[in-house]
């Protein structure tokens, strides 16, 4: 459990205050309002971090996971590349049929990995050291993981319900993007069985 802080949590501390400053400025000034109620989200999910950071003892790489991600959520609604939104970028064109590979679905598998690596720090002290049913650890935080993506999708619904030609999308997207955050969050569960575990 890693619950001092160091020079390197002060930096990334920093680092996300810069980040909600120069970006909220930006939504601002564009009047974007769907994102300045993501920065809004991301203030709350610091100040959690913050308040819970002694008993939890994030780990660094959830922290700094969770940094990158809320730089590419909110470079993603503000960067445009040849007129287009970063988050409506197709990366690589994987189907004719369904808006993939995009920038808005690589957000959701990196996103949703940093999450649920946050559910397996909250879930860390209340694990034995000897607990051997890997399977059994992987279902429960992949689903976490998985739950927090879904709580997303809530949010994206208010803001759309809320906010006048949001760019949340349709069904359609809101299915891609869960799909994408399972597929974080099995990443992540491999990252945490080759970091973390010992059997």
């Amino acid at each position: 459990m890693n619950n001092k802080i160091t020079a390197g949590h002060i930096v990334l501390l920093a680092i996300n205050i810069v980040m909600l400053i120069a970006f909220g400025a930006v939504f601002l000034m564009r009047k974007n309002y769907e994102f300045m109620i993501y920065v809004g989200a991301i203030i709350a999910c610091l100040t959690i971090i913050g308040v819970s950071f002694f008993k939890v003892g994030y780990s660094f790489a959830t922290l700094i996971g969770l940094t990158i991600w809320s730089f590419m959520h909110m470079a993603g609604g503000s960067v445009f590349i040849n007129g287009v939104l970063l988050y409506e970028m197709i990366l690589i064109p994987a189907s004719q049929k369904y808006p993939i590979f995009r920038y808005d679905q690589l957000v959701h598998i990196f996103g949703f990995a940093s999450a649920t690596l946050v559910m397996y720090d909250v879930l860390r002290p209340l694990l034995r050291e000897n607990l051997q049913h890997y399977i059994a650890l992987s279902v429960v935080v992949v689903m976490a993981g998985l739950g927090v993506g879904a709580f997303n999708e809530i949010v994206e619904a208010l803001v759309a319900a809320t906010v006048p030609e949001s760019g949340v999308g349709d069904y359609v997207n809101t299915a891609l993007d869960l799909i994408a955050d399972l597929i974080g969050a099995i990443l992540a569960m491999a990252f945490i069985k080759l970091r973390y575990l010992k059997y």
